[in-house]
């Protein structure tokens, strides 16, 4: 134990001090709201395997994602930076949260220095399975921006479509489409039936022993969506959740995260690999019961409130990070790049600002100090709120437009007067105050004229005017939206003589209405 602290506390990398460099494997659901692991308390109690994958590691009870929707979450995830620095936000309203659509223009800048390439500099093959979401373009594609291998798509699982109007999303093994999902990669629209995140498994099975019988460290990002809606579940798991096909698909991805884990100890690597589960953002309330849980936290999915960025968060390396630990430390999806990076021996680039911070200290010892650190909460290209110890102070306010006063989709059965708006509304001037600690559910303001907001508020104002002050912000690359761009003829479908007709180029601003 002292060997270990004395190199922590050095500038060697923590890698240095273990049997070599450990592999990495990030698991990254889509739309898993922080109440759908049983761990966190789920009523159904449904996820036995990540469970048991908290009990053998470290639980974070105060993970956060970079944006409340999942291709920016997924930017800051691969750049270590928040999407206001990364580029992926728009301009072309105040505040909304804009994405990758089959019509974007835009994907991630060729300039960000992503977790794959970095790793390469110390011999990781890397492989993406599942959802990338950083522009489906070919230039865009992992394969492109550091992936050795990719087996996936560049878009979610959106359709069924016509193929006239808008094509049906390609699936790609590495740089070359091999079908679409379905026409090929089937999906029952009826009963939501489909073999899809089993195709997932085994691909992210077969990397694992390729690279262990060649002795290559590995990075394995394996990002299924089948939890995103349309919901889908493999035979196996087709109605036997008692929440339904958004639960059955719950149900199989902790199935594949057990045997994910099963396959590691059964090579004898498990205590050589950091695996790290976590959701790209909230629950999706706006499907009522058919979405996710965000246990006790306000709205979901698309807000700024804890419920749309606080996630499920269990770290796990046998031998290195202490069993059945709980941590609150302030986490955030940005320090997977930064963690990943020290564990590997790598330094993060020197030439830009990385808002993500090495974990690694409170992974490996259970009595190093809690680090301090904020948690922003962006919107496009607003700051709406930041977090600060127990307290989080809402600068802008909105959940989404409309009159009624009771209504709010994203909000589903939630109502708290002059916290859950209709309208934007700015508290830069008088920020609301919430101690998130003992009001999870940001129920209670706490008053402006009480010691408590102003003790708080003396330290909050400071930190977020050093980050205004300091803040250069990206090219938003979400701006532009252009019927041609979308999966018409992508690489490799000439061999399945599945090109379809490309239309005459319109680029246009994106309409981004949340």
């Amino acid at each position: 134990m002292l060997a270990r602290l004395l190199c922590l506390a050095s500038f060697i990398a923590v890698a240095d001090c273990m049997t070599g460099r450990p592999n990495i494997i990030i698991m990254l659901m889509d739309d898993m709201g922080w109440g759908d692991v049983g761990i966190n308390g789920n009523w159904a109690k449904e996820t036995p395997n990540i469970d048991k994958m908290a009990a053998e590691g470290m639980l974070f009870m105060d993970f956060y994602t970079a944006n409340p929707l999942c291709s920016p979450s997924r930017a800051a995830l691969m750049t270590g930076r928040l999407p206001i620095r990364n580029g992926f936000y728009s301009t072309n309203a105040h505040a909304r949260n804009a994405y990758t659509p089959q019509t974007i223009v835009g994907g991630i800048h060729e300039y960000e220095e992503l977790l794959p390439k970095l790793l390469k500099q110390a011999d990781y093959k890397s492989k993406i399975i599942g959802k990338w979401h950083l522009g489906h373009r070919q230039q865009f594609l992992p394969c492109n921006r550091g992936f050795d291998e990719f087996f996936g798509s560049g878009n979610c699982h959106f359709g069924p479509y016509n193929d006239i109007k808008t094509p049906n999303m390609p699936v790609y093994k590495n740089d070359k489409m091999v079908g679409r999902y379905w026409t090929n990669f089937t999906i029952n629209k009826a009963s939501g039936e489909s073999n899809i995140s089993q195709i997932f498994l085994q691909e992210g099975l077969s990397f694992i022993e390729k690279q262990h019988q060649e002795a290559n460290p590995f990075f394995l990002y394996w990002t299924p969506d089948a939890t995103h809606g349309p919901n889908y579940a493999s035979p196996m798991f087709h109605g036997k959740s008692i929440r339904g096909i958004y639960g059955d698909a719950v149900m199989e991805m902790d199935y594949c995260v057990g045997k994910i884990l099963e396959k590691l100890k059964e090579l004898g690597i498990d205590k050589n690999t950091f695996v790290f589960f976590t959701s790209d953002n909230g629950a999706a309330t706006y499907r009522g019961a058919s979405g996710g849980d965000n246990g006790p936290f306000l709205c979901g999915k698309e807000t700024t409130y804890e419920g749309g960025m606080r996630e499920p968060g269990v770290a796990w390396w046998p031998g290195s990070i202490p069993a059945g630990t709980i941590t609150h430390q302030l986490g955030n999806i940005m320090d997977l790049f930064t963690t990943s990076l020290t564990l590997a021996g790598v330094k993060p680039p020197q030439d830009r600002i990385i808002d993500g911070i090495d974990l690694s200290p409170i992974l490996l010892d259970q009595t190093a100090p809690l680090i301090d650190r904020p948690i922003w909460y962006y919107r496009g290209n607003e700051m709406m709120a930041v977090r600060v110890g127990a307290y989080k102070a809402h600068y802008w306010m909105w959940t989404q437009f409309g009159n009624d006063p009771l209504k709010f989709t994203f909000c589903r059965g939630q109502y708290i007067q002059n916290v859950t708006v209709h309208d934007q509304i700015n508290n830069t001037d008088q920020p609301i105050l919430f101690n998130v600690n003992r009001d999870p559910g940001e129920k209670y303001i706490i008053g402006p004229k009480s010691k408590e907001y102003k003790t708080a508020m003396a330290i909050i104002d400071p930190i977020v005017k050093a980050h205004k002050e300091a803040l250069e912000p990206g090219v938003p690359s979400l701006n532009y939206c252009d019927v041609s761009v979308q999966n018409w003829a992508p690489p490799g479908c000439e061999e399945l003589n599945y090109c379809l007709p490309v239309p005459q180029s319109n680029p246009k601003l994106c309409v981004w209405d949340h």
